[in-house]
């Protein structure tokens, strides 16, 4: 069925297919016909942040950027479905074409620059969901925001989504809002750290619930910056680790059209670099905080290759784009067998 769906979209342009494709399956699940694509994982329940996920398998954020389709992409058997990244103003992102992709060689490029509705607007449709599906919220900073300002604008995404949200993503590593990945290091990171650990305190003294922190890094980083990063990490108590986002590096053998886009590059060409900056960033903080693996897992061996170098859940993008709900079941059977 995927196939059948996906071959006609990846002839249109690429954000345009986007556009439709989630379109496509929320109108399928209005009408209860979600079971023709999905593909629920084995179950292999684990607790990690304090959260009880069914399998190891979750959708990274970019996808469903303002929450429009929580509902329909967990009927596709999800353990967890990450939206955003979500600014507290609306804004419209980079001028088009902004998201290229090459099927054969399973890759994408996208320079988006966090085109959303808002935080309040994702937050809205939150509240009307109705899956049980655990819900994290990527967070970030508006363009417009100088950098020295950005911690207060990761607080208004904190406060906004605190009473919906199961986790919050601190996106800090896109490559595509000028100046984000500066937020990943030194003075500023400790800030930023600073501010959201408060509100965190904050929001588990007035509600009685604790919401898990976890911090989005960048597959182009050092290994200083790795050590340097994770001690900061461990110092605050930060709840969870993402890693990666898009790497801003390009292969020789990315073909032309892509390789002189600008942008975060995304998908097969992603799979080692992530998978070393996982396995470098597991080096520093052992077992002391949960791991979410994310870049180029496109298929099973890719999972258990993710898992192996000390992941512990997870996400997918660009292979799901390409691989369809498959996907899932394929991963969550490798990460059960693991």
């Amino acid at each position: 069925m995927y196939s059948l769906i996906a071959s006609p979209l990846f002839a249109l342009p690429a954000e345009m297919s986007h556009g439709i494709a989630l379109g496509a399956l929320g109108g399928l699940h209005r009408l209860g016909l979600s079971r023709l694509l999905a593909a629920p994982a084995t179950a292999d329940p684990v607790r990690l942040m304090g959260l009880d996920f069914p399998h190891r398998i979750g959708l990274a954020a970019g996808l469903d950027k303002n929450g429009d389709h929580v509902d329909a992409l967990a009927a596709l058997g999800f353990a967890f479905v990450e939206i955003g990244t979500l600014t507290p103003r609306p804004q419209p992102g980079n001028p088009r074409p902004r998201l290229f992709r090459s099927r054969g060689r399973r890759c994408l490029v996208n320079r988006m620059g966090f085109n959303n509705r808002g935080i309040a607007h994702a937050m809205a449709k939150a509240a009307r969901r109705r899956a049980n599906v655990i819900l994290g919220v990527n967070i970030g900073k508006n363009r417009d925001t100088p950098e020295q300002n950005a911690a207060a604008d990761y607080l208004d995404g904190f406060r906004s989504c605190r009473q919906l949200a199961d986790y919050v993503a601190i996106n800090v590593s896109s490559p595509n809002t000028p100046g984000l990945r500066d937020l990943q290091f030194g003075d500023e990171l400790d800030r930023l750290l600073e501010t959201l650990k408060q509100a965190q305190a904050e929001h588990e003294w007035e509600s009685g619930k604790y919401l898990p922190l976890a911090l989005k890094l960048a597959p182009d980083l050092s290994e200083e910056e790795i050590r340097s990063i994770c001690a900061r990490l461990l110092a605050w108590k930060v709840d969870g680790v993402i890693a990666t986002n898009t790497t801003i590096q390009r292969p020789g053998s990315l073909p032309g059209n892509l390789a002189r886009q600008k942008g975060g590059l995304s998908g097969a060409p992603l799979t080692l670099p992530a998978r070393r900056t996982v396995a470098a960033i597991k080096a520093e903080i052992g077992d002391r905080i949960p791991l979410i693996g994310v870049g180029g897992i496109m298929n099973g061996e890719d999972g258990r290759a993710m898992l192996a170098v000390g992941a512990d859940l997870l996400q997918i993008y660009s292979g799901f784009i390409f691989r369809g709900p498959g996907l899932i079941r394929e991963l969550g059977e490798a990460a059960a067998n693991a």
